[in-house]
């Protein structure tokens, strides 16, 4: 049985700057991966582009990981944001910021990413093993002390993490293969949920396509409850597809549609969205009013074409129970109201999500209460560490899941590397 230091399971973002982390703090490192390739989440990141971090203040950060990104402070004291440039630059790999803060790769090729990951990690001296599944992780007395592979070959190891991801993007390798492993040590996982995914909806205007593929920009996208109280507001660009909604705002509401379903119980839930987020209820209608007075005459139809997207006209107005034939000068006060009102809140009632598979990113996982937030040491089992997606920890697309999968894979790793050489 070879024996290791420090063995990372998953080449994923976490595992490989868990390696990175283990190796630099002297640490002998195998690395094994049941994939051909490393890095291939990575390598898709940011449409392909790979959105490596974000360079917002800590506490920006933190609001935008929604899924106990409080979690993160002690991992951030150890590898931040800012550190994740460095690294990266310190690599070769100039950066960019583009907007919201997010950091891209001058080059704008997640290749270029990836190859000086791994670079860095094989120059280091970290063995690397991939096509080479994990069965299980050994545990003996309450310790992880090794892996035995598919294949019935073992290795051991003073420390072991685990960082094989969720089970979103399941193509990339992704398929949830850690949960048993953390399961077996004791740990809880806590329910897996489909995050940053694209929503569903029966609407009769939705299951018809007349909207498929038309694109809102600088809108605002609001989550109800039952109660008509406010859940969560995004402003940002969507679109609406053939099952519902997608797009950047929809994509961060999803995870709020879930909570209020699971709440409350219901299997339907009122979105709506505000077409002029910068503009007053009252100031909207203003808006409308003196669109439809420069051309008394014209269809509403018609005048309405330079204020708002030309396929959404027809269903706001038929929402109105207006006739879009009628003319501004014909208009009575009450359609203009509700006209109005649809712009500033333009009900879609929906159901639930795409599966898991389909989402960017997997709520749910490694409960935090059994981790150690300084070290990503397993409080249940010693020696054994998580890192990255497979923890309960999800964010927003936007640099954010990746920043917290870089920043506890480094906090794992330099920890992991520490308990061997005291």
């Amino acid at each position: 049985m070879s024996n290791y230091d420090v063995i990372v399971i998953g080449g994923g973002p976490s595992g490989l700057m868990a390696s990175v982390a283990a190796a630099e703090h002297g640490a002998a490192v195998l690395l094994v991966d049941k994939g051909a390739k490393l890095g291939r989440k990575l390598g898709i990141s940011g449409g392909g582009r790979c959105n490596v971090t974000n360079i917002k203040e800590t506490s920006e950060l933190i609001a935008h990981i929604p899924g106990n990104g409080r979690f993160l402070y002690s991992s951030f004291d150890h590898f931040n944001n800012r550190d994740i440039i460095e690294f990266f630059e310190a690599l070769g790999i100039a950066l960019k910021e583009e907007d919201n803060g997010r950091m891209f790769p001058v080059s704008d090729k997640a290749a270029s990413v990836v190859s000086a990951l791994i670079g860095k990690v094989r120059s280091l001296g970290v063995q690397i093993m991939t096509d080479s599944p994990v069965r299980e992780v050994i545990y003996v007395e309450g310790a992880a002390t090794g892996v035995r592979l598919e294949s019935g070959k073992a290795f051991s190891a003073g420390a072991v993490i685990i960082a094989t991801g969720g089970k979103s993007v399941p193509q990339t390798g992704s398929t949830g293969d850690g949960y048993p492993w953390a399961a077996a040590a004791g740990h809880t996982i806590t329910e897996l949920f489909p995050t940053e995914v694209p929503i569903l909806s029966r609407e009769e205007w939705i299951k018809s396509g007349e909207l498929q593929g038309l694109s809102l920009r600088d809108v605002s996208l609001t989550v109800w409850n039952p109660k008509g109280k406010k859940v969560i507001s995004h402003r940002g660009d969507m679109i609406f597809t053939h099952f519902g909604l997608s797009g950047p705002i929809a994509l961060r509401c999803s995870q709020f549609l879930r909570q209020v379903q699971k709440k409350s119980g219901t299997d339907t839930v009122e979105l709506s969205i505000d077409l002029f987020p910068d503009l007053s209820p009252q100031e909207a209608e203003s808006l409308l009013q003196n669109k439809l007075e420069l051309e008394p005459k014209k269809a509403i139809r018609n005048s309405l074409k330079g204020l708002l997207p030309e396929r959404l006209i027809p269903l706001l107005l038929a929402k109105s129970g207006l006739d879009g034939e009628l003319t501004g000068h014909h208009l009575p006060r009450t359609g203009l109201q509700a006209l109005a009102a649809l712009l500033k809140r333009m009900p879609v009632l929906v159901y639930g999500t795409r599966s898991l598979a389909e989402a960017f990113v997997t709520g749910g996982g490694v409960n935090l209460k059994e981790i150690d937030p300084r070290t990503m040491e397993s409080k249940l089992t010693q020696g054994l560490y998580f890192c990255g997606e497979i923890l309960d920890i999800h964010g927003y697309t936007g640099g954010y899941n990746i920043t917290a999968a870089f920043s506890t894979g480094y906090t794992a790793g330099k920890h992991a590397a520490a308990q061997q050489h005291g």
